[in-house]
């Protein structure tokens, strides 16, 4: 005996329909021009002073355009209707640009670094009055697209990667300015590989944080604001349930959490309440307590599961 039910609510930000990113793709792409921007005059005024953290900021600019990019594209096709095939449309597409863009801040934070030894071996001159004014050209820009993309990397592992993109050039920024002024007060021209040094290690914790978000929600770990221990309890709570199994909760994409069980109730409970009904008080037993997109529930007898197929287990 079988039945199963599908259960949908939204909380906060994200919209009724599509994924949670969708209602940010407008920001996106407004940062997106803004990097850009930024990269082209940073790339410039690097060359024109000699600065590496200047060039390398313009660097890390140049990673996180291509970051915002590819997080506009998931958008695109995470959003596209399910099919025969793919029953829940491309909506890990936005996942995958998310490790996407951990792979790539990773690969630039590493290129940083061997960057900023290097320029300790081969020390270079760098007119640092020039590159305070580029640099706080691309320190207020990056401050734009940090308030436009803040909102949204609460509700989106893909527009959190787009956010802490942005994020690190905004502190790479600030470690230019702060190489600059030192190297025009004092002449230490060490500041500017020091200042490169640290864009390259402040990229790595929250890259490495988001990766392991990532990559729990592609192994199908029960979302982290689920407690499964909980749900179980909350559905054997349920007058007529004997027992609960098969019980499995992940995410599909940021936003998009989902819910199965096998939920055994006894025979005379149904045959009392009815089908419908206890589907009901399922989901009005997880809908008001833990944030579930979609929930699915097979009711059986006592003593069905013993017939089930092996796999079933």
């Amino acid at each position: 005996m079988g039945a199963g039910h599908d259960h949908g609510h939204t909380h906060g930000g994200p919209p009724p329909t599509g994924t949670a990113a969708a209602a940010y793709k407008g920001r996106l792409r407004v940062a997106l021009a803004i990097t850009l921007s930024v990269m082209v005059l940073e790339i410039v005024g690097g060359i024109v002073t000699g600065s590496l953290a200047l060039v390398a900021d313009a660097a890390h600019m140049a990673t996180d355009g291509i970051g915002l990019g590819m997080a506009l594209l998931a958008i695109h096709f995470a959003n596209r209707p399910p099919s025969t095939n793919r029953t829940f449309g491309l909506a890990r597409a936005e996942i995958l640009a998310a490790l996407a863009n951990c792979l790539l801040l990773l690969g630039v934070g590493a290129f940083l670094l061997i960057e900023a030894i290097d320029r300790f071996i081969t020390p270079a001159e760098t007119k640092s009055g020039l590159t305070i004014v580029f640099a706080l050209v691309g320190l207020v820009a990056n401050v734009v697209s940090l308030s436009l993309l803040m909102r949204g990397q609460k509700d989106s592992l893909n527009v959190r990667g787009a956010y802490l993109e942005v994020l690190n050039d905004a502190l790479g920024s600030v470690a230019v300015l702060v190489s600059a002024v030192i190297i025009l007060m004092t002449g230490w021209q060490a500041a500017d590989p020091i200042a490169s040094l640290l864009i390259g290690l402040m990229i790595v914790p929250r890259t490495v944080k988001l990766l392991r978000e990532t990559l729990n929600v592609l192994l199908e770990a029960a979302p982290k604001d689920v407690d499964m221990a909980e749900v179980r309890r909350h559905i054997l709570e349920l007058p007529g349930v004997e027992d609960v199994h098969d019980l499995h909760a992940w995410t599909i994409t940021s936003g998009m959490p989902v819910l199965s069980a096998h939920v055994v109730v006894a025979q005379e409970v149904l045959d009392a309440v009815g089908h419908e009904r206890m589907l009901h008080d399922l989901q009005g037993c997880l809908g008001d307590h833990f944030d579930v997109e979609h929930c699915t529930f097979q009711l059986e007898p006592v003593g069905h599961a013993e017939h089930e197929a092996r796999l079933c287990h």
